[in-house]
């Protein structure tokens, strides 16, 4: 899958610097995929350390999963950031599912290092859940915290696969999310295809 990002990285963004966190992928990487999915493998609980860790490298980041599929010039999401916030996507489909406002943490834009997501990182340290998402959704979404810590980033940055189920998808999109298993599965057919 990796090969597949990079190469739609660099299609849209080819003056772009990527940096790449390793947690830890062996040489058969969907055979990992299908690992780490069936299992509830712990590496997307290193997501927001790896995210401190490259804030050591530039003044902003836009974190982006690997099975987030770029389609378009990112650039200017780096205008959406807030001082001392998080800007992240809502996560449409969950929010409709749950009746309560969730964020996905797929792309994730920021400066520095939040006191959220210093936060988050310990957190998810502590009390590992389901993943990283529910972990940061159960610290801010009571009382004001999440307006206080998450900054919202417009639909087309973060388009979920359950977008497309859903008739949501937006106009113009900038980031496709394959997400879960099915997401998987479709990524690899796009590498095959």
């Amino acid at each position: 899958m990796l090969p597949w990002f990079v190469k739609n990285f660099n299609e849209h963004m080819p003056n772009e610097e990527l940096m790449i966190m390793d947690f830890g992928m062996e040489t058969s990487a969907y055979a990992e995929i299908r690992k780490s999915v069936r299992t509830q493998d712990k590496g997307w609980f290193k997501k927001p350390s790896a995210m401190m860790k490259a804030s050591k490298f530039a003044d902003q980041i836009c974190w982006l999963d690997t099975d987030c599929e770029i389609k378009g010039d990112l650039t200017p999401i780096f205008d959406t950031i807030e001082p001392n916030k998080l800007s992240m996507g809502i996560d449409h489909p969950w929010t409709k599912r749950s009746n309560e406002k969730w964020h996905n943490s797929g792309v994730v834009a920021f400066q520095g290092v939040p006191n959220i997501l210093s936060d988050w990182a310990s957190m998810v340290a502590r009390n590992p859940i389901d993943g990283d998402q529910q972990v940061l959704h159960h610290m801010i979404k009571s009382g004001m915290k999440r307006l206080i810590h998450i900054n919202d980033l417009p639909h087309k940055y973060n388009v979920l696969r359950l977008d497309i189920l859903d008739n949501t998808v937006p106009k113009n999109m900038k980031v496709m999310h394959w997400t879960g298993y099915a997401g998987k599965e479709h990524i690899r057919k796009l590498m095959n295809g």
